[in-house]
């Protein structure tokens, strides 16, 4: 490899190997407040790729970071560059390049990962049958959010370290990632909600799914500080979550469940939503019949 100090960097890639690459920009502002602690922006920048390639089943390896400051301020940007490395070194990941630019606050990360031919993974594979598993739990993030802005029930405020550490410093399920190779049939990170990115997985596959709110993953602080429903809107529609949501056949099952604790302290449960159906869409019912429809679709820039 030849990375920074020429125009662009040269990657070799092993024989074999796939090269995985993703794209994903932070806007002051939009996907973390102006204030936001520099670390946590560094973290989250390199944390919302690192999830993409993990969908993929992909094994991070380098990045490229392209960054534009409205001024030069030297703490902020050692601040920003520990929580990105930080990450970066718990993976092994390097970074190859990048550019800095003068302007409003931003940061865009390019992802290069490997994965072995013929087994990355993608949204269009799922087939009626197939179980829908989501990793980790939902709707952190969102409670997190509402914290932040002011808008969270009282009880929050005692969940305020876990729930901000969900908002500002994600952790990508790369080792699930791995492990989910020739296991899931299609997978996808939640990025925009569940209720928008299962959607996506399963328009991208032909299929469809009738699943039970009831059966969402939530922490112990939505449970405690929301009504079920507004708990299941969160979870659905929020956002931020970085979790993985994939399919697998029913006789994965066995292996899926000895997966909850792959990653050693990156380790998370595993929880089983439902299953694939033919046909399209995607429908949330409750065991007694009601359809739940979130109020909110899922995070759309435009």
């Amino acid at each position: 490899m030849r990375g920074i100090g020429d125009d662009a960097a040269l990657l070799r890639l092993p024989a074999g190997q796939t090269l995985a690459v993703t794209t994903d920009t932070l806007v002051a502002g939009c996907h973390f407040p102006p204030r936001a602690a520099p670390r946590d922006v560094g973290h989250k920048s390199l944390a919302v790729s690192l999830s993409d390639l993990a969908a993929t089943g992909a094994e991070p390896r380098w990045i490229f970071l392209a960054l534009t400051l409205p001024r030069p301020d030297e703490s902020w940007l050692a601040a920003c560059a520990e929580g990105l490395f930080a990450l970066a070194d718990r993976y092994a990941v390097v970074l190859a390049g990048g550019d800095l630019s003068r302007g409003p606050l931003a940061l865009t990360v390019t992802a290069c990962g490997l994965v072995p031919d013929d087994c990355a993974l993608g949204r269009g594979g799922a087939r009626p049958g197939d179980q829908i598993w989501v990793t980790g739990t939902l709707g952190d993030a969102g409670l997190g959010l509402q914290l932040e802005q002011g808008a969270a029930p009282a009880a929050a405020a005692r969940w305020r370290e876990t729930l901000l550490a969900r908002l500002c410093r994600p952790q990508p399920r790369v080792p699930q990632g791995l492990a989910l190779r020739r296991i899931a049939t299609a997978c996808i990170d939640l990025s925009d909600g569940l209720a928008r990115d299962l959607a996506l997985l399963l328009e991208a596959s032909g299929a469809g799914a009738v699943l039970d709110p009831s059966r969402l993953p939530l922490s112990p602080a939505l449970r405690e500080c929301l009504p079920p429903e507004a708990a299941w809107e969160l979870a659905l529609a929020a956002g931020d979550d970085y979790e993985l949501c994939f399919t697998a056949p029913p006789e994965a099952g066995p292996r899926l469940q000895g997966l909850a604790g792959a990653g050693g302290a990156d380790a998370c449960d595993l929880t089983l939503l439902g299953t694939v159906t033919s046909g399209t869409g995607l429908c949330w019912r409750t065991a007694d019949g009601r359809d739940f429809l979130p109020a909110g679709a899922g995070y759309r820039h435009f």
